[in-house]
């Protein structure tokens, strides 16, 4: 059979009040190293009020002057992303075969696609035709850093602030659970059905672990990177730690084989120093300093690395707040329902 003709790459972003972002996003991946007729871009808009919409309406009125990429916005009336990726699937050509994760406060590199079928064919040579998506590096976004930026940036970095899933920092191709921003193979996300649209938040992580269970390999590799800007303020990082866990629960409570021993440990922490108190030993309250401690010197390796002094405490008190928040919103998640997400306010 013939291959439809038509776009092979389709890169998907859902988007909501993003105009101080959205046209440096959409800039980088119009001006891509491949031919610009084998990508296209889809921007899906949950209802922006910010002039997001009437920015992406001026990029697609200037890219038809030009040789670029076909760049598409549709409504999303269900505002998730969860709802925004399953919506794409009907709007892309029969001749796209891969679809690409991005969201509208990132960029990439102008070879990025490129780097990505790389990316790709390296890894399908490992994991054979049950390669159903390969993730990549989230890296620190281009431009200096300011003020809590670099507290939160250095925790990220840390091997105390990330999992194994979006911010991990890794040099090798391999097999991954929870990859990042991943390009899929379209035919394996719609035989699992898609996004489950319960989930606000963690929606892509809870169908890594479908694809998973369905005998479908996922993979990662470095060379690929996403620049993605963070939290600026403390008190969005917080709420983010906080959802993050919620929606950890949420995913666990689906597939409860896939919870690890990392995620609990704060809370771990606290049952031992408990069971210590009421044992009756006199040094309960050891772990507390024992815990600060080795995040103070996180703090000052990476105000080493970095000569920003204010790291040495800003880092570790990020740290404490993600392992807080994050503890928090685990217990949250048993009791409450979900709604949106309020940290990027």
């Amino acid at each position: 059979m013939d291959q439809p003709k038509g776009p092979s790459i389709a890169t998907v972003i859902p988007v909501l009040n993003e105009v101080k972002h959205i046209e440096s996003c959409l800039n980088a991946l119009l001006h891509q190293t491949v031919s610009h007729e084998s990508h296209m871009i889809i921007v899906m808009d949950g209802g922006s009020t910010d002039g997001t919409q009437e920015r992406v309406q001026q990029l697609i009125e200037r890219s038809k002057a030009s040789s670029s990429p076909r760049l598409e916005i549709y409504d999303n009336p269900g505002m998730t992303v969860a709802h925004a990726r399953n919506l794409s699937l009907d709007y892309l050509p029969d001749s796209v075969e891969y679809i690409i994760e991005l969201i509208g406060h990132s960029t990439v590199e102008s070879d990025h696609i490129e780097q990505r079928l790389k990316a790709w064919k390296v890894s399908e040579n490992k994991a054979g035709h049950e390669l159903a998506g390969v993730g990549c590096r989230v890296v620190k976004r281009t431009g200096e850093l300011k003020g809590t930026e670099h507290w939160i940036e250095g925790c990220l970095a840390s091997p105390f602030g990330h999992s194994d899933g979006q911010f991990s920092q890794f040099n090798e191709n391999g097999p991954t659970q929870i990859p990042a921003f991943v390009m899929h193979r379209r035919t394996a996300i719609e035989s699992v059905g898609g996004w489950d649209e319960r989930f606000i938040t963690s929606q892509d992580s809870e169908l890594s672990m479908r694809l998973l269970d369905a005998g479908h390999a996922l993979y990662r590799h470095p060379e690929p990177t996403v620049s993605m800007v963070k939290r600026t303020r403390l008190q969005q990082w917080w709420r983010m730690g906080h959802r993050y866990g919620f929606w950890r629960t949420k995913v666990l409570l689906k597939h409860p084989k896939r919870a690890q021993i990392t995620e609990f440990l704060p809370l771990l922490g606290l049952v031992l120093m408990l069971s210590l108190f009421v044992s009756g030993q006199a040094m309960w309250w050891a772990p507390v300093p024992i815990y600060l401690a080795v995040l103070l010197i996180e703090g000052v390796r990476h105000s080493l690395q970095t000569r920003n002094i204010s790291s040495v405490f800003g880092v570790p008190i990020c740290l404490v707040m993600l392992h807080t928040s994050f503890t928090i919103g685990l217990a949250d998640g048993l009791v409450r329902k979900g709604r949106s997400p309020k940290d990027r306010n």
